[in-house]
């Protein structure tokens, strides 16, 4: 079998908490150890792991980069869900899905998981084509969520936001030109929150799919925010609503 890179204390972490039989090997910086350090191998040889001291020239050739903190795993997969519709069905009280129409770069994908992860999210679903999956740097920025969030890429967007109708899953589309805001939305039921990619946005199908559109309030000289940050302002609407 495969296997993937996670880098990062988080990430990595997260992994040996969730899945510690799916770690192959830990790489760490040898020249480190300040307690944070200490303890992490701690963590890992409790878990049973296998620890390599590694020197920066290894771990940055592991990692793709600097970036890793001193500590490089090389895991096996690790499926959280064969599907959407297992998840749906696994899920406790009303859904929350959020959908992503093709966002191409990693740091917004592992934020989105990051805050997804946090709002209570069953899932994020996005298209398999003109869009980024879960890579090293994915893993890293999403601090462990995408441990824990399921991220499904589907053949065809739009069929899947239909299929979500079918459950009465509410399809609730962002857009800078929507009348109605974020607040102004019911989302105390069943929904699905579909944010459009950088720049782009929402692709035109995937807009006239959604039952309502909403925009999210600009108060300053900017137009938009950060699809990250637009991800978390209406995944935690939702969750205040449903609180």
């Amino acid at each position: 079998m495969s296997t993937q890179v996670l880098f990062g204390f988080h990430a990595v972490t997260v992994r040996l908490k969730t899945a510690p039989q799916s770690v192959v090997e830990i790489h760490v910086d040898a020249a480190r150890r300040d307690a944070r350090m200490r303890q992490f191998v701690e963590r890992a040889h409790a878990a049973g792991a296998k620890v390599v001291d590694s020197d920066d020239a290894r771990l940055n050739s592991l990692a793709g980069g600097p970036r890793h903190q001193g500590v490089v795993a090389r895991v096996k997969p690790v499926a959280l869900s064969h599907s959407l519709d297992d998840v749906l069905d696994a899920a406790t009280g009303p859904a929350l899905v959020l959908v992503l129409d093709g966002v191409t770069d990693p740091h917004n994908l592992g934020a989105c998981l990051r805050v997804a992860d946090g709002a209570g999210a069953h899932a994020v679903v996005a298209p398999k084509d003109h869009a980024v999956g879960v890579n090293a740097t994915v893993a890293k920025v999403a601090s462990g969520a995408a441990e824990t969030v399921p991220y499904l890429m589907v053949t065809n967007l739009a069929r899947t936001l239909n299929e979500l109708k079918e459950r009465d899953i509410t399809i609730v589309g962002t857009s800078d030109d929507a009348t109605d805001t974020i607040y102004d939305a019911d989302l105390r039921g069943p929904v699905a929150l579909v944010l459009g990619a950088e720049g782009a946005g929402m692709r035109q199908l995937t807009r006239k799919t959604c039952d309502r559109l909403v925009r999210i309030p600009m108060a300053g000289a900017v137009e938009s925010l950060n699809v990250s940050v637009a991800a978390g302002v209406c995944l935690y609407e939702a969750l205040r609503q449903r609180r």
